[in-house]
């Protein structure tokens, strides 16, 4: 954890897991246009989308414990999900049975997490 500019905590990790979203969405769009019949073009928009929800995260997740799990919970839906797609393209075999399926259920899960989250004040002690 570091300062930010402003002297407000700030989670480094999640912060640069937010870049690297976004840089992969802008690669696997760029796949995507060339790559013809992929699953790239299903991936770019989910790390896209994800991407300012982690860099949100990454200055919440200092006073909030609720927002440290669902930022995890996101970011492992987001690997599993993602992850699986991508190797389906790359060696036409799946991470494991049930990986996409998986990663889809904790990606809900960490977005109802965030939801829930928010009706609680609570802090990291």
């Amino acid at each position: 954890m570091e300062l930010s500019q402003n002297n407000r905590p700030r989670s480094v990790l999640f912060g640069t897991l937010a870049g690297l979203c976004g840089a992969l969405a802008i690669a696997s769009y760029a796949g995507a246009a060339h790559a013809g019949d992929s699953h790239l073009g299903t991936i770019a928009p989910l790390l896209l989308g994800h991407a300012p929800a982690l860099l949100v995260l990454s200055l919440i997740i200092p006073s909030s414990r609720a927002a440290h799990i669902s930022g995890a919970i996101l970011v492992a839906g987001l690997a599993l999900f993602c992850g699986d797609l991508f190797m389906r393209d790359m060696t036409g075999n799946r991470l494991f049975p049930y990986a996409a399926p998986t990663g889809g259920t904790m990606l809900i899960m960490g977005w109802l997490c965030i939801a829930i989250s928010s009706w609680f004040q609570n802090s990291k002690p």
